[in-house]
């Protein structure tokens, strides 16, 4: 299609107007994001923390209303990209700054930079290969992931009573670092968005779901860190696994001898 025709294209698109309800959940996403900011400047991080969750729920609504809808557009996809941004590149960076980093001086700040950074990286290359990647998985710890990484942490340490902030400062500046890496890194995450709510699965995958709800209302923190900690190690020892097997197929070792 040549250049012009596909200019015109584009603004007969913009003409015609932007799909509401899914622009409505992304706004409100990045609402909470830049609440989450303010909320941090106040000091109140456990609020701060709240509202990147809320930004995360919302993110996940406006993705499934526009599938569900058929309403995807260019114009939502852009807008997701930098409400995404703000609400989990730039709040969680600035959060886990002033909540543990702000100690540790220019490595603090280089560290939340970092993420910040990471999670723009992340998003741009999500943007540029998502029509030429597998939709099962996502290449990459997706920047609302490592958000919710960040959140857990947080969460677990208020849970826990609020003891132990040399502790805190040293774990959260190794896991800011390790979520840039990960981010920017070509390792593998399942995706959630292929999941078919109209196929039928095995019964046992039922009793695990109810189990799942039953724990986390028991016990919402502790699942929720767990969750999010599971998922995000889980990218490292799949590909861990990975690297063995054909390690071992290289060698002419047998797949039955693998554990």
């Amino acid at each position: 299609m040549p250049l012009k025709q596909r200019v015109h294209q584009r603004k007969a698109q913009l003409k015609r107007g932007v799909y509401i309800i899914p622009s409505l959940f992304t706004t409100g996403n990045l609402i909470c994001g830049f609440f989450s900011l303010i909320s941090t400047f106040n000091g109140e991080y456990f609020q701060a923390a709240l509202f990147i969750i809320f930004a995360n729920i919302l993110d996940g609504l406006d993705g499934l209303v526009a599938r569900v809808t058929k309403t995807t557009s260019q114009f939502g996809v852009e807008l997701d990209s930098l409400a995404d941004l703000v609400s989990f590149g730039i709040a969680p960076a600035v959060l886990v700054y002033y909540w543990a980093l702000v100690p540790w001086g220019t490595w603090g700040w280089l560290a939340a930079c970092l993420y910040a950074v990471c999670g723009a990286l992340r998003l741009a290359r999500f943007n540029v290969q998502v029509k030429n990647v597998e939709k099962s998985h996502f290449v990459g710890l997706p920047i609302p992931a490592a958000a919710e990484m960040i959140v857990a942490t947080i969460v677990m340490y208020y849970f826990l009573g609020g003891e132990g902030a040399a502790h805190k400062q040293i774990i959260l500046l190794l896991v800011i670092y390790a979520l840039g890496a990960l981010m920017v890194s070509n390792i593998r995450y399942f995706s959630f968005k292929q999941f078919a709510l109209k196929r039928k699965y095995p019964d046992w995958l039922l009793l695990s779901a109810i189990l799942f709800i039953i724990v986390c209302i028991a016990a919402p923190q502790i699942m929720f860190f767990s969750s999010f900690l599971l998922y995000t190690l889980s990218g490292p020892l799949l590909w861990l696994l990975t690297y063995y097997k054909r390690r071992r197929e290289k060698r002419g070792e047998p797949l039955a001898a693998l554990p």
